[in-house]
């Protein structure tokens, strides 16, 4: 038993070392002595903003990964950050997350084609625009909604926008639109008109610019030219978001945005637009053209995907098995102890309710946000997503090992207790080696639901293999496509994962036979067996 245990941790700690190298061969852009200057945005939002493999025409690094960020928004900051004399460095932020990450104080400023709506001005502050835009309704150039006038044209088309906008609130004022759900950023709406699940898109006229220029099949209606079209004034600008309190960084910031003229402004824009990712060439095989300019990327995201799922079923195991053990602790006999145990075995019991009864997505934003805020805590998103993936691991763990543990014939601890071993003598020695067996398959599984359910980690914008994706999907155009391959290397590692594990099994497969009784009358002197069967 003792070979196979070295053999099994000889295997998890070279698959571990080899996901760690791997991780730390792509190490995080170097820490400079240079003081930083922290910009929050998508990089997945082109003109404003995109992610890029390398450091091409002026583009600035993304903290925690070797991408690289690029877009009006990134020529702003670097102004800004020239100025201030910081250099700037990228935070890829999921949208929903820009505002808890700048009051948590993650990141300094929000540069992220922003609007400084009522509602947002109640949690940050915003400094002067520095952009100005108008409201259009995107939609295909061959729809009967494309030649629309007024607010009542739009009687029957299914529009969305993007989610936490005030694009979305605008859809009320079309008479008679039917407003589908909202989606989570502007390549998934792109891919909605483009397959028909929609009819069109509000946003602002930058976006219509940035997608006319990699399909021209689709046209704006302006809805500013509309009679009845209401929108206050600062709905229409785009502005840097600033936290409350900090009014020095706010008065800098705004004294500088200052001094870039309008002329300067459309230049940056103009160029925006024509260094933006271009869609797949039609004359380049859409698969060998992604991995050769995202193929480092996506490897980058298996390996974060592999990584928090390994270490996370890892550790969650072992949290998993202490837990299990103390719950299946017998009740002392001293009242002070008996109650001791009651305490920790309800705190236990709270721990496996609460983080199996919430969705792993809500624990890593509540963690990794709310600990910034409450404590001041400034955890790294890998650190954040790995702490997670294990307290959430351990948690489901934790019962399917109790149940191993009390699904072992009581025969097996009154037999130990015959021989006088100790209840850790017994667990370890006779009940753990057999729950653990016979729970592999489930433990099996839950890696495999942990390699699958890191793509919630998005979130928190962990670069994981589902992130990614999105974010390949979002430059390339090839919505279908990057999908695809995505799926496909999610289910080879699945199955993959499955085999070794049957391995694993066959190896760790002892005698069937654990009866402790039967194994010591074999073990007995054959003598003594011998008189003992006369008598």
């Amino acid at each position: 038993m003792k070979s196979k245990t070295k053999w099994l941790t000889a295997l998890l700690m070279l698959v571990f070392g080899f996901i760690i190298n791997a991780h730390l061969a792509n190490p995080v852009h170097a820490a400079s002595k240079e003081p930083v200057l922290k910009i929050g945005m998508e990089a997945n939002y082109p003109p404003y903003n995109w992610t890029q493999t390398n450091d091409a025409n002026g583009a600035v690094p993304i903290d925690g990964s070797k991408q690289y960020a690029n877009g009006y928004d990134v020529q702003i900051a670097k102004i800004i950050g020239k100025k201030l004399h910081r250099k700037v460095v990228v935070e890829k932020t999921e949208w929903d997350g820009l505002l808890p990450a700048l009051t948590s104080g993650k990141i300094d400023l929000i540069i992220a084609g922003m609007s400084p709506t009522a509602e947002r001005r109640k949690a940050i502050n915003f400094t002067e625009p520095y952009r100005k835009g108008t409201f259009v309704v995107i939609v295909n150039k061959n729809s009967k909604y494309a030649k629309a006038k007024t607010l009542n044209d739009f009687d029957g088309a299914k529009l969305t926008a993007q989610q936490g906008t005030l694009h979305y609130d605008l859809i009320k004022q079309l008479k008679g639109a039917k407003r589908q759900p909202a989606m989570r950023d502007f390549s998934a709406m792109r891919q909605s008109l483009n397959s028909g699940t929609i009819d069109g898109y509000v946003s602002e006229d930058i976006e219509y610019t940035s997608y006319k220029a990699v399909n021209p099949n689709v046209v704006a209606i302006n809805l500013n030219k509309m009679s009845g079209f209401h929108v206050d004034a600062d709905d229409s600008e785009t502005s840097i978001g600033v936290k409350k309190g900090n009014t020095q960084l706010l008065n800098q910031v705004n004294a500088i945005l200052a001094t870039i003229s309008n002329k300067k402004r459309a230049q940056l824009m103009n160029t925006a637009i024509r260094e933006q990712p271009q869609a797949t060439s039609k004359h380049e095989n859409w698969f060998v053209s992604m991995m050769r300019r995202y193929g480092s990327m996506i490897l980058g995201g298996v390996g974060m995907t592999l990584l928090l799922a390994l270490i996370g079923t890892i550790v969650g195991f072992f949290i998993g098995l202490l837990v299990g053990i103390i719950r299946t602790i017998p009740t002392p006999k001293s009242t002070g102890k008996r109650w001791f145990m009651k305490v920790i075995d309800w705190i236990l019991a709270v721990y496996i309710e609460v983080f199996r009864g919430t969705p792993m997505m809500v624990q890593a934003a509540v963690f990794y946000y709310g600990i910034a805020q409450l404590w001041h805590i400034n955890l790294n998103r890998t650190v954040a997503a790995l702490i997670i993936v294990s307290i959430n691991t351990g948690a489901y763990l934790s019962e399917i090992i109790r149940g191993g543990i009390n699904a072992t014939p009581k025969g097996q601890f009154e037999a130990a207790q015959a021989l006088g071993m100790k209840h850790s003598q017994q667990m370890w020695q006779i009940i753990l080696p057999q729950a653990i067996r016979n729970c592999l398959p489930s433990i099996t599984n839950e890696f495999i639901v942990n390699i699958k359910d890191t793509s919630v980690l998005s979130i928190i914008s962990v670069s994981e293999l589902f992130f990614v994706g999105t974010t390949v999907a979002s430059q390339t155009f090839q919505f279908f496509q990057t999908y695809l391959i995505i799926s496909a290397i999610y289910l080879i590692l699945t199955f993959s994962i499955t085999r070794i594990f049957n391995l694993i099994e066959k190896k760790l497969e002892g005698p069937r036979n654990y009866n402790l009784m039967a194994n010591q009358i074999q073990l007995a002197d054959p003598k003594e067996a011998g008189l003992e069967h006369e008598q």
